[in-house]
């Protein structure tokens, strides 16, 4: 099981990354896009994910992801619980997520390189 401060101690590392407060719910932007936000519980962590792969994804696992809520399906979102994710797979998602919101000159820059070690 995965908690925030897990996440938190990667997705600050990552370039253009931060974190805010919206409507009691924490997030971590680059710019003002949001690339992974929880729920007010901190159970479920939603994240960037393409919207083209999000039903198959869904469907292959669904005791671990599952869709947003419908007002967020046009969104390129999806969400897991995170009780069953392990740190190497948050890791992999997280990373993912980032890169869909940044410039793409920043996936392989050397400070990239760096906080992904």
């Amino acid at each position: 099981m995965i908690t925030v401060a897990d996440v938190r101690a990667l997705a600050l590392t990552l370039p253009r990354s931060y974190e805010a407060i919206v409507a009691d719910r924490i997030k971590f932007r680059v710019g003002r896009i949001v690339y992974i936000a929880f729920s007010r519980d901190e159970t479920v962590m939603g994240f960037a994910f393409p919207k083209a792969e999000r039903s198959a994804l869904v469907a292959a696992e669904p005791d671990k992801f599952l869709l947003p809520r419908a007002s967020d399906l046009r969104y390129n979102w999806v969400d897991c619980s995170m009780a069953a994710i392990d740190k190497g797979e948050m890791r992999e998602l997280i990373v993912d997520a980032w890169r869909m919101v940044v410039p793409k000159f920043l996936h392989d820059h050397p400070s990239t390189s760096a906080a992904l070690r």
